[in-house]
C-alpha cells in the first residue's frame, strides 16, 4: 500500500478500451431504439467515461486530496494505481485492493446489474415483437428493471473507485432515470390504457415487494 509503485495514470489507451467494453456491453444488453433508450444509455456512457478517465487517465480526485493524503500517509505513493483504490488506502488494509471486500462487493453489483439488463431486455424485446405489455420475468417484480440494472452497475463502480465527478453525477443520473421512467409510463399508458394502469397498481416501480421477491412463478 505504501510502497513506491510506478505511476498508474496517463494510460489513455486503457481509458478508451475499458470505456468501450462496458458501453458496448450495455448497448448489446439494451439494444436502444427510442430517444429515451439512447438518453439512458448516454447518461450511463458519460458516467463510465468519467470513471475510467480518473481510474487510468487523469486522477482529478487524487490531485484534489493529495495534500491531505500526503500529510496523513507520508510514505504513500498517491499516484500508483493500487493506491487509487481509495477505500483500501483510507482503511490502511494490507489486503490487495482487488481482493478487498469492498472491491468484491463492487464486482458483484456490476455483474448483477448486467444480468438485470440482459434479463429485462429479453422480456421487453419479446413483448415489443408481439405488441404486448411486458409484465413477465423481472417486469412482474418491478416496472423498470433495466434502470435498476444501470443503477446497480454505476453504484458498483462508484463503490469501487469513488471520484468527485462520479459522486456528483450519480444523483443527477438517478433523477434523470426517474424522469425517463415517468415519461415512458405516460407513453405506455396511452398505448395500453387500463391494462397498464392495472399493472402499475400491482407492480412497484423500482423496489420489489418483499413478499413476492423470491416467488419464482412469474420470473422467466
Amino acid at each position: 500500500m505504501h510502497g513506491s509503485e510506478e505511476q498508474g495514470y496517463g494510460l489513455w489507451l486503457l481509458v478508451i478500451l475499458n470505456s468501450a467494453i462496458f458501453i458496448i456491453f450495455a448497448f448489446s444488453f439494451t439494444k436502444p431504439k427510442s430517444k429515451t433508450d439512447w438518453r439512458s444509455l448516454g447518461g450511463f456512457s458519460a458516467f463510465i467515461l468519467a470513471l475510467f478517465t480518473e481510474m487510468y487517465g487523469f486522477p482529478l480526485t487524487i490531485y484534489f486530496l493529495s495534500g491531505w493524503l500526503s500529510e496523513k500517509f507520508p510514505a504513500l505513493n498517491i499516484f500508483s494505481h493500487n493506491n487509487g483504490h481509495i477505500w483500501a488506502t483510507l482503511l490502511e488494509t494490507e489486503i490487495d485492493p482487488h481482493f478487498h471486500p469492498i472491491h468484491i462487493l463492487s464486482n458483484i453489483l456490476i455483474v448483477v446489474g448486467f444480468v438485470l439488463l440482459s434479463s429485462a431486455w429479453r422480456v421487453l424485446h419479446a413483448a415489443q415483437s408481439t405488441g404486448t405489455l411486458a409484465t413477465t420475468g423481472l417486469y412482474s417484480r418491478v416496472r423498470h428493471p433495466q434502470y435498476l440494472g444501470f443503477v446497480a452497475i454505476m453504484f458498483g463502480f462508484l463503490l469501487m473507485w469513488p471520484t468527485i465527478l462520479t459522486i456528483a453525477m450519480f444523483p443527477v443520473l438517478l433523477y434523470m432515470y426517474h424522469r425517463l421512467a415517468l415519461s415512458e409510463e405516460k407513453t405506455i399508458e396511452k398505448e395500453f390504457g387500463q391494462q397498464f394502469l392495472d399493472y402499475k397498481k400491482r407492480t412497484p416501480a423500482y423496489i420489489p415487494k418483499w413478499s413476492e421477491l423470491f416467488n419464482k412463478e412469474e420470473v422467466a
